[in-house]
Order: structure tokens, then sequence, then C-alpha cells
């Protein structure tokens, strides 16, 4: 089976899998001029192990749209005008509610005490504007989304030929009656949080007892509504030894993938810039990442080691709002360009690209003199 990534009468990029991993193959006349050019690209499916394979469609990673798919071509389109200086959101992450009963240590929605929410028309106004924009992946987040009542209306309303829809949950709430309700709204994919492998820890940096069982309880009704289930671990030097266990439960459970992100120093954690992951902390990471790839379980999304290829995603191919209504480059950059209640989002796009901040080649937030200039941070 082939699976085809771009085609033109000249050339086309496929994958075929052989010993279950992606091997990324080009033809056409112009493969020669092609293929070198877009090495970088190719390099990033080239030898990876799948999310899941159907017998109609690759799913690459819960990340980004399925393989054939109207929302995968927009993608590469998005890709192909990076490179010539044209970049848009692919990735929007809307927080629609702040209201949430956790409360964890690294929380990156600020402390508003507002528990704000965004209403639902204007939820869909933000859906229609991104999309006209290129979006391929809208992202439900909170505060935990699945206490804004009319979730569901929110997922229908994206056009799943133009995005898929995701959502960032502690699972609390996650029923199976409720995972069936997402499934049917159109859901493409649930992306459950862990911090720890082990449950009391857990707990604790979720700040209340009987969130990892409600984690746990979670990723089983997705997947048995048939949802794909990714595990996202915000990797810390407090859970960084833990990265054996965390994928021996994430096998255990059957997620279709386990994403790594590197704790960002922000939100509550903003004064903590000191602690964050050390170079000997993430080639621990690295080694763990390539002993993965031998072994039975879910495909590992290292997005640390993605970054270092890509740069800062941050109002580059990300952008954030707030329940406040407030445009962030990322959910972990505090700093507003505008506001959905006044502004139209394209043109504070066109306000953060104007920022030559936003080309950066690793995270803005763990950068001092980023950190000190915007936010006045001094280290």
């Amino acid at each position: 089976m082939q699976y085809e990534f771009y085609k033109n009468p000249l050339f086309r990029v496929y994958a075929e899998i052989e010993d279950g991993c992606l091997k990324m193959k080009t033809g056409g006349v112009a493969s020669p001029l092609m293929k070198k050019f877009l090495t970088t690209n190719i390099s990033i499916f080239d030898g990876e192990k799948p999310a899941n394979v159907e017998a109609d469609r690759l799913i690459y990673s819960t990340w980004m749209p399925p393989i054939p798919s109207q929302g995968f071509d927009r993608l590469v389109r998005s890709q192909m005008s990076s490179m010539f200086g044209k970049n848009m959101p692919d990735q929007v992450t809307i927080s629609i509610t702040e209201d949430c009963p956790n409360n964890c240590i690294h929380c990156a929605l600020p402390d508003t005490k507002n528990r704000a929410k965004l209403a639902p028309e204007t939820v869909k106004a933000v859906i229609d504007q991104v999309l006209e924009m290129g979006t391929t992946f809208v992202i439900f987040d909170g505060g935990e989304p699945l206490t804004y009542p009319g979730l569901e209306a929110l997922i229908s309303y994206v056009d799943p030929d133009k995005a898929i829809t995701g959502m960032f949950t502690s699972g609390v709430g996650m029923t199976e009656e409720r995972a069936r309700s997402l499934k049917a709204a159109g859901l493409y994919s649930l992306t459950v949080s862990f911090d720890s492998a082990y449950e009391e820890k857990h707990d604790y940096v979720r700040g209340r007892k009987g969130v990892f069982k409600s984690a746990v309880e979670a990723v089983r009704n997705g997947l048995t509504a048939g949802l794909l289930v990714n595990i996202y671990v915000v990797l810390s030097r407090d859970n960084v030894n833990e990265l054996d266990e965390l994928y021996a439960l994430a096998t255990k459970l059957g997620v279709h993938e386990l994403s790594f992100y590197e704790i960002v120093p922000t939100g509550r954690w903003i004064d903590h810039a000191s602690e964050i992951m050390t170079p000997k902390d993430l080639r621990k990471f690295d080694n763990f990442v390539s002993g993965a790839r031998e072994k039975e379980g879910p495909r590992i999304f290292p997005i640390p080691q993605i970054m270092r290829t890509t740069g800062c995603m941050a109002g580059r191919k990300w952008l954030h709002i707030t329940p406040e209504g407030n445009i962030l480059p990322c959910a972990c950059v505090p700093i507003p360009y505008g506001n959905v209640h006044r502004d139209r989002i394209r043109e504070v796009w066109k306000k953060i690209r104007e920022d030559p901040a936003y080309n950066a080649k690793c995270c803005l937030m763990r950068n001092p003199e980023f950190r000190e200039k915007y936010l006045k941070l001094l280290e």
C-alpha cells in the first residue's frame, strides 16, 4: 500500500510501510531536484513508526490530519508556503474555559481568578477565521474543556474537510457516554495529560487526589469509543527518570501515541527558569527515544527533538486563544497581541509575524534575553 503525501505531474512523495515503519520515497522526472530541496521535511517521517495504519488511510500522528485527506493536503500546502516565507497558524489552541477541578503546579493558564469562558458564538467566529487562514488542527483546551457546556457543538462546527479537532484533558469527566458523544460530534483525537507513571506523584502535581484514576479511565473510554488517543507528558527534572515507566503505561493502556513536551517556565511556573531540563536530562531523553523505536508500543512524538529541526513554533506555526479572548503566539508566551472580541485574527497574526522574535531556533520562554526584553523578567 502506498500513501500519497504530495503529487503533481512532475513529482510525488509517498510512503510505504516496511517492518512497521514509514519508508519515504519519491518519484517523477523532477524527483532528483525536489528530493534534495525537501530532504529536511522528508527526514521527519522516514523510518518513523506511524500512530495507526488503517485500511484506506495512514495516521502518521494524532497531531496531524490523516493521509490521504483534504486536511492533509492543506497542511502540505502550508508547509510549502512556509518555505517561501509565508507562514500560517497550522495549529490553533482555543482555551474555551478557565474552569478546572485541578490545581496543577505547572499550569500555563494565568491565575486570573475570573473563571472566564468564551461564548459559543465567539468560539465559532474564531474557528471561521482560522480555517479561512489555513489552519489544519483546532485544539480545544482549558482549564478543563469537559466542563464547558456545548463542547460537542463546537467540535461539530469545525469543517472536517479543512481541519481535524483535538482536545486536551486531565480526564476528569470523561465517562463512557461522554467519550461516545465526543466521537459522534467529530472529535478526531483525545490527548490525556500524565505527569507521572505513579498515581500518588501524578495526583500531587495535579493538586488533587483521584486525577490519575480519571486519566486512566479517560484513555480507556476514549479508545472504546473509537477515538485516536494520545498521552501527553510535560517532561521535567521530576519525571525524566520515569521514561521507561511512562512508555510501559502507554503500551499497557494501548494508546496510539505518547507525546513529550519539555517543561516551559510560564504560568504558575514562570519564576522557575533555572529549573528547566539540563543537557544531561535531554541526552537521557534522546537515548530513550532511540531505544523506544525498537520496542512494541505506541508511536513517540518527541516535541523537544522536533523543535531542534523546526525551531520554536510560537507565532510561526502555533497560535493560542485564551478564555478572555487574548491572542497569544502560543499557550506558553503570555503576551497578548490582540483580542478576538475586537480584532480580526488575520490582522493580529500579521502583527506577530512582523516581529522577528517569532522565528526563533529554540523555545522563546526558555530564552533569558526574550524573557527580559518582552516580559521584564530578570533571571
